[in-house]
């Protein structure tokens, strides 16, 4: 699942990026409202977040570009500005939310998983792996009825591995897609978390889901 984030203040960018990514989404950050126009026009997202106050084009016009391509995106608005004419001028445009800064990233959350499941196009909620399952919006995981507990970051390497079972995944497209980094130094990462993802997986129950392929990465194997 990926979501366009449309945001030009950095570090709020970076804030949405960071917990976003950790929740097992995929995100892309546009700085400025042409940007947005344009990723959001030619990507595929099941979300945008949108901020109103952008440089070049702002939230308000972008959306009424997005609506008059017949692109139906659900889009948040994500904005300083809390008065009630501004809220309903989001909603009248043909905006799914609307949340005021500063905001708790939990709701913003809540908002996005409530958004995606009355989707009649929504993503596949549920992964399933022989006796693995993956529940992606309600970020849980069980085998064989058994909860296991995971981190977020676990969650989503298991959850990208269990996208394309049977398809071995290189260490730098799992960097590239958990952690958002290209760099060769993060390659450690990827092992280490693989490590600890098995103690979870695979450990407690006799059949090894995760395998390793010497010298390309991992894949999880259905049995």
């Amino acid at each position: 699942m990926k979501i366009l984030v449309i945001e030009d203040e950095k570090k709020t960018a970076a804030y949405l990026r960071k917990g976003l990514t950790e929740n097992g989404f995929g995100v892309d950050v546009a700085p400025d409202g042409p940007a947005g126009l344009r990723l959001a026009l030619t990507g595929t997202y099941q979300l945008i977040i949108l901020d109103v106050m952008l440089p070049g084009l702002d939230g308000w016009a972008v959306l009424s570009e997005l609506r008059q391509a017949q692109r139906h995106t659900p889009v948040i608005f994500l904005t300083a500005r809390d008065a009630v004419r501004h809220r309903v001028k989001g909603l009248e445009l043909g905006a799914d939310d609307y949340l005021v800064k500063p905001f708790a990233f939990s709701e913003l959350l809540a908002r996005i998983r409530t958004i995606l499941r009355r989707q009649p196009d929504r993503p596949q909620e549920l992964l399933r792996v022989g006796d693995l399952e993956i529940d992606l919006l309600g970020q849980k995981a069980t085998r064989g009825g058994v909860r296991l507990e995971l981190s977020p970051k676990e969650f989503a390497l298991l959850s990208c591995l269990a996208s394309r079972p049977g398809e071995v995944l290189s260490r730098s497209f799992l960097a590239k897609q958990v952690w958002d980094v290209t760099l060769d130094s993060e390659m450690n990462v990827v092992n280490t978390q693989v490590r600890r993802l098995r103690a979870k997986v695979d450990d407690p129950f006799p059949t090894k889901l995760i395998q390793t392929v010497r010298g390309v990465g991992y894949v999880l194997q259905p049995p």
